[in-house]
């Protein structure tokens, strides 16, 4: 068994992304709204994302923008805080990404039972939050002392919003990631948020992955999403399954209907 179908008990999982509004402490977080607002939205969109037939649900703080690398504590306890009152709520299995601090997201992920985490674990990268060092050694370290060894890594190696540092191929640098032991499975990115996976690049990754299972990390939409999981073992969806195609709008059970019955087909 793979580590997707052990968490999600399914082949080919789809994994639908809950985006948090602002948090505390970031530039356009709502004072007069507050975190009602962060827990009433995040609970409108599990609810689309289950009744439209998701197998598995994303938590990331994707309204803190700009990302930071390294969040303040508020964003943990905001985080943890949130999941804490929408569990609940929650049927299906869950995992916690915090932008750019992927030990952070370990810390929630532990104190909300999270099954995964997905963040850069690997690698050096400039974009547009400046220079970024993944800690992988320290979050591996981490991830051991505080006891989250059940928590499996979902590593990004070519992310969102910055270009890889390392000179060597995209083949190289996702045998790394397994190799030294950082990722469970890894995800496959293009530079924006919403950008279609490049069928080239997945297909790179998986011949090079050393067994460890590969996500489909941004662009899945109903019409590509047979072509890519023709190579890749699963799919975490934002964008296409939100009203109107809109990252920052809520998601919409009708276009989550539609991607999982091309899914079912596929199953």
């Amino acid at each position: 068994m793979t580590c997707l179908e052990d968490i999600f008990e399914v082949t080919k999982p789809i994994i639908g992304m809950v985006h948090f509004p602002p948090l505390p402490h970031t530039p356009e977080y709502n004072n007069e709204e507050g975190m009602e607002h962060i827990i009433s939205s995040a609970r409108q969109d599990i609810y689309a994302l289950q009744e439209g037939g998701i197998d598995g649900l994303l938590f990331c703080n994707e309204g803190d923008r700009p990302y930071a690398n390294g969040v303040d504590p508020v964003i943990v306890a905001a985080m943890s805080a949130a999941i804490g009152e929408l569990k609940p709520d929650i049927d299906i299995p869950f995992g916690v990404d915090i932008m750019w601090d992927p030990v952070s997201a370990l810390s929630v992920g532990k104190a909300t039972q999270a099954k995964f985490v997905r963040g850069v674990f690997t690698g050096a990268f400039a974009g547009d939050m400046g220079f970024f060092s993944a800690p992988g050694a320290e979050a591996l370290r981490y991830k051991k002392a505080i006891e989250a060894c059940d928590v499996k890594i979902f590593s990004i190696v070519n992310t969102e919003f910055a270009h890889p540092l390392d000179r060597r191929s995209l083949s190289l640098i996702a045998k790394g990631a397994v190799f030294v032991r950082i990722a469970d499975a890894i995800c496959v990115s293009r530079s924006m948020t919403g950008m279609e996976t490049k069928l080239e690049e997945l297909r790179t990754v998986k011949d090079n992955s050393l067994g460890a299972d590969v996500i489909v990390n941004t662009g899945a939409r109903k019409d590509n999403i047979l072509k890519q999981l023709e190579i890749a073992d699963g799919a975490i969806v934002g964008t296409s399954l939100k009203f109107d195609g809109d990252t920052w709008k809520n998601v919409d059970r009708e276009r989550v209907r539609e991607f999982m019955k091309v899914i079912n087909i596929l199953r």
